[in-house]
């Protein structure tokens, strides 16, 4: 399993405690700093601490900075990290994981060399076995319902028995469960709990009942 590496100073923290920490980890694209902070500690204070941060914005690694900096309740990531140096950024924004659409054994080089645990993106059986060659076993299933969803992961379950999953893309409220019920998926990913309009009015009261909400899909 791809464990921290100490030169980051999180060596404690792995792939699977991210996975594991909620039965959700939510995928946020911010495209304001100012909503960076308020809109973390509105998910920590519904039971979500570890926060996906996107760089799919001009804005992502100064949010992740500011989450990382008041914010320390959160376990800040990078989510879409698609090269080593979309690592290297993220790890110097504060990120403490990171997540990918995809793999490649360079990107998986350099997160370990960074100390930085990854969840790489899979969608076939081939990818799976790439990934688990580079040593990792805790995989983002992505785009899951687009490539199998439910039947997929339970066909997995024989051959990749050693492997634990988080499903992301269309993961909605009305099918979590059903996917969270399954024993290879530690977690699902999903961009609900922050919604651009609560965004956009600074509606964290919601964001916060969103988020314990997540938590209760528990099985």
């Amino acid at each position: 399993m791809n464990d921290a590496n100490p030169s980051n100073g999180n060596a404690s923290l792995t792939a699977i405690e991210v996975m594991r920490d909620a039965p959700m980890i939510p995928v946020i694209v911010l495209n304001d700093v100012q909503h960076a902070v308020p809109m973390a500690r509105a998910l920590v204070a519904g039971g979500i601490r570890m926060l996906e941060v996107t760089l799919r914005t001009p804005q992502a690694l100064a949010c992740m900075e500011a989450i990382a900096r008041d914010v320390p309740q959160a376990v800040v990531g990078a989510g879409t990290v698609r090269s080593a140096a979309d690592a290297k950024a993220a790890a110097s924004a504060g990120a403490r994981f990171a997540v990918s659409p995809g793999f490649t054994p360079a990107m998986g080089q350099a997160c370990r060399d960074l100390g930085l645990p990854l969840l790489p993106g899979v969608a076939t059986g081939s990818e799976i076995m790439m990934a688990q060659e580079e040593g990792f076993n805790a995989l983002k299933f992505f785009p899951a319902v687009q490539a199998g969803g439910l039947a997929m992961l339970k066909a997995w379950q024989g051959p990749f028995g050693d492997v634990v999953f988080c499903p992301t893309g269309g993961i909605q409220p009305g099918n979590a469960a059903e996917f969270l019920a399954l024993g290879n998926v530690a977690c699902v990913g999903g961009s609900w709990l922050v919604p651009g309009d609560a965004l956009a009015q600074g509606d964290w009261a919601r964001v916060t009942e969103l988020a314990r909400g997540a938590v209760a899909l528990r099985p």
